[in-house]
């Protein structure tokens, strides 16, 4: 399904810490089914901040279980649509809301019996406090294990929600907080999560209980730290997931579906929504996305940082490259889908759909 913007008015603004609040919304009944979610998927939200078109992925840390689409936004310095949400928002506003998106997701299953092992910094704990409650909340037989770092107690979000599923399930969730600027004690439990705490907490709480999944949500360099812990640890590389918010991706650090096929001019059409979109690209780099929202075409984005796959499209007919993908499953990529704020023509025809 196309993702969409539906006008949503918000149910509820909730402060979460000095600089964080939760943000819920009304979803009309002839659209709760377009807004069915997995856990560790996003909303994209939509403003127009001082006359430009500001639009922002915040992750769901609800799970559809709890009948809510709550998200958590984060004030960061000199961000447009964080200062407005955090700043102006308020219950019964209404907003532009796309429909859930992402492949950062956990499907449950009562049957299984399995140890998940999930990490955190600051607020990459959204989509990882939605898998968590979905694993709890629906595989009894399963246990999960939950490390969180963050400056200091005073900056954890959701800190009573964790302590509530802490009390409520003390036999299958362990919380361990990690702080930066606050001393809990033991060394251990003080610093930043790298490669060494890491490795650190796996002989202290995982060593006798190899995690079957592992799920990270963070900064760039603590989801790659973990992910290479993890591995090292034993556990294989496909049983680890990651979401990634923002990138600082330099040469050696793109996924391996980027490739560096020369960019050709070439005679694209895109479909959407069953219309379809005929214009001429040169050669000059301009992705696939920019180019055809110039000609007119109402395309989805959000990041436009190759992070998100809201703007995922298929190629039908020809070929292209992307200059960075963070957000396709090799998968994905071999089926002929593409992300197209970093897709460039590689044939001179080309033919991309985001209907399929």
């Amino acid at each position: 399904m196309t993702p969409k913007f539906h006008s949503l008015t918000i149910k509820e603004v909730q402060t979460e810490t000095e600089d964080t609040v939760s943000i819920s919304f009304e979803i009309p009944n002839d659209l709760k089914s377009d807004y069915e979610f997995s856990a560790g998927q996003y909303l994209t939200l939509r403003a127009d901040i001082n006359g430009e078109d500001i639009r922002r992925s915040y992750s769901l840390c609800s799970s559809m279980s709890q009948g809510e689409w709550r998200v958590a936004i984060k004030r960061v310095k000199n961000g447009k649509f964080s200062t407005f949400a955090t700043n102006n928002l308020a219950a019964g506003d209404s907003l532009d809301v796309m429909t859930p998106m992402g492949n950062f997701t956990f499907t449950p299953n009562a049957e299984v019996e399995k140890s998940y092992v999930l990490f955190a910094a600051g607020s990459g704990i959204t989509p990882i406090i939605s898998i968590v409650k979905t694993i709890l909340e629906n595989e009894p037989k399963s246990d999960v294990t939950l490390f969180y770092g963050n400056k200091q107690i005073q900056s954890v979000i959701f800190k009573e929600e964790i302590e509530g599923l802490k009390n409520e399930f003390m036999s299958s969730f362990r919380i361990v907080h990690i702080m930066s600027r606050e001393n809990l004690g033991s060394p251990l439990l003080n610093g930043r999560i790298d490669l060494n705490k890491a490795n650190e907490l796996f002989e202290a709480f995982l060593v006798d209980s190899a995690p079957n999944q592992v799920y990270i949500c963070g900064p760039e360099q603590m989801i790659i730290d973990v992910k290479d812990s993890m591995i090292s640890k034993g556990v294989a590389p496909e049983k680890i997931h990651f979401e990634l918010f923002t990138t600082t991706a330099v040469e050696n650090n793109k996924n391996n579906n980027v490739t560096d096929t020369p960019k050709v001019a070439s005679n694209v059409s895109v479909i959407i929504d069953g219309d379809t979109f005929d214009l001429h690209l040169d050669s000059d780099g301009e992705s696939i996305l920019d180019a055809a929202t110039k000609a007119g075409a109402d395309l989805p984005f959000a990041c436009k940082g190759g992070v998100c796959c809201t703007c995922k499209a298929k190629i039908l007919q020809g070929t292209a490259s992307m200059d960075i993908n963070y957000g396709l499953e090799p998968d994905e990529v071999k089926s002929g889908y593409i992300l197209t704020c970093q897709a460039h023509p590689t044939s001179d025809q080309l033919v991309v759909s985001y209907d399929n």
